[in-house]
């Protein structure tokens, strides 16, 4: 269903509800088939982590192996999602679901070597990108206004869902046969694509009035419109510097749990333990600030959640016991969901129609690469140090820099002009116009929407 201006709301009139956003019918359709493709790749993200981890005894190597998903982001992230902006969306979400249905069955193939396994995982993320820079750039095709900001809170509280439960599984089935969480993954994407064939309508990419340029000068536009917008740019900042710490506590957690069980708790189950904390926090505060708290006050409450994020994390330095590290880090998961998808929010109506799939593919790389970063380099950090230090003194420095992002933070004033100039349409960032200029090529058309959009991560984060 199409949504129209009438689904706007100014920030201080009141949220909108759950019946509104799931009575689209497009809607419960992406989000049923990201929610499957979700469960499979953590079912397998966990199975590889526990795996590296029992073989080499390497707390490096095991958060490499979490790592590497992140990779192909580094590598083509922008210019793949890029592709998004230049096809129709649903076309790109079925393809992409497809081509990674296949080459991850093609993982699960008996005695294939190492190196064959790593390349072909590798060249099943780089579908990732596309995919998701598809699903972002509809989002707002289908959700307008507060509903697109409800509907991205439940998106990212649904996502932190699916990794709880594909991480609770995939810590299971690693210690029987990695092959069947291979295979479960493979048939999540078969299923997401049905799904999307199925229940999605073929809507034209939204155009710009700009001619089609090469994908590579395209995809630096997407680089350019991020941060030559002031607004954006400060939105960016903020992702990416919640997320340098806020994953880190996931990434060593395999490891954190072969060091900590014991007094009855195997290493599965401390393992899972720390690794769902994290998204049954952001749960929370995804539905609870996402339905509960007024959008204005939702806006004002970015800079305190920010820089409690890291705070929470810093009595890790104690080495205290598995239970009150799995409580510390879903405070920080609840801290993260009160300011992501509120950012998601202001990011997706503060930039102009159909520029959202590069957008798309530039947070997204930055989140990924920053998350991978972060991972590797804590897990270097505690082959010589104990994890407690590293993460608590990591997180220290978090909050230094989360202090820094909140007081050079935009006001209000600033993000309700930029939405405003968003909706006249600038001309597009290869001409460098100045702000709220008018728009100098065709007007959307009417299957899109009239404010612009974006994830998390989940992310998972999904931004």
């Amino acid at each position: 269903m199409e949504a129209t201006v009438s689904d706007e709301r100014p920030l201080h009139e009141g949220p909108a509800t759950f019946g509104e956003v799931f009575a689209q019918t497009e809607y419960r359709a992406v989000l049923t088939a990201t929610t499957l493709s979700w469960i499979g790749d953590y079912i397998a993200k966990a199975a590889v982590t526990v795996l590296v981890y029992r073989e080499t005894e390497s707390v490096a190597l095991s958060a490499a192996a979490f790592a590497v998903s992140y990779l192909p982001w580094l590598i083509g992230g922008p210019l793949l999602s890029t592709v998004a902006d230049r096809c129709r969306y649903r076309s790109v979400m079925v393809n992409s679901d497809l081509f990674r249905m296949v080459l991850v069955a093609l993982v699960a193939v008996p005695n294939l070597p190492v190196w064959a396994i790593l390349g072909l995982l590798f060249a099943t993320t780089l579908a990732n990108p596309p995919s998701q820079a598809a699903r972002s750039a509809l989002m707002p095709v289908i959700l307008t206004g507060d509903r697109l900001v409800v509907g991205l809170s439940l998106n990212s509280s649904v996502g932190q869902a699916a990794q709880v439960t594909g991480y609770l599984v995939g810590a299971a089935i690693a210690t029987a046969n990695p092959t069947v969480a291979l295979l479960v993954n493979a048939a999540s994407f078969g299923a997401s694509a049905l799904i999307v064939r199925l229940g999605v309508g073929d809507h034209p990419r939204v155009l710009t009035g700009e001619v089609r340029a090469s994908l590579l000068r395209e995809t630096a536009a997407g680089f350019r419109i991020v941060f030559g917008t002031p607004v954006l740019r400060a939105i960016a900042v903020l992702v990416f510097s919640s997320m340098l710490f806020s994953i880190v506590p996931e990434g060593l957690a395999g490891a954190w749990a072969g060091e900590r069980a014991g007094g009855g708790v195997d290493a599965a189950t401390t393992q899972a333990m720390i690794m769902a904390a994290a998204p049954v926090g952001f749960i929370l505060g995804g539905l609870i600030i996402g339905r509960a708290v007024r959008p204005a006050r939702r806006v004002t409450l970015i800079r305190p959640f920010a820089v409690l994020a890291p705070l929470v994390l810093v009595p890790a330095l104690f080495d205290p016991p598995p239970a009150v590290v799995a409580v510390l880090v879903a405070v920080c998961g609840f801290a993260v969901a009160g300011l992501l998808p509120v950012a998601n929010g202001l990011f997706v109506r503060a930039l102009p129609d159909g520029y959202r799939a590069r957008a798309f593919g530039v947070m997204a790389t930055g989140m990924q690469v920053i998350q991978g970063f972060a991972v590797i380099v804590t897990g270097l950090l505690a082959e010589r140090f104990s994890i407690p230090t590293v993460v608590g003194l990591w997180s220290a420095a978090g909050v230094l820099l989360m202090l820094v992002v909140a007081a050079r933070w935009p006001n209000p004033g600033t993000f309700e002009a930029a939405i405003a100039a968003a909706k006249t349409g600038p001309a597009g960032p290869t001409s460098n116009p100045p702000a709220g200029a008018a728009r100098t090529g065709p007007e959307p058309r009417g299957d899109g929407p009239l404010a612009g959009r974006r994830a998390a991560a989940g992310g998972t984060a999904t931004l």
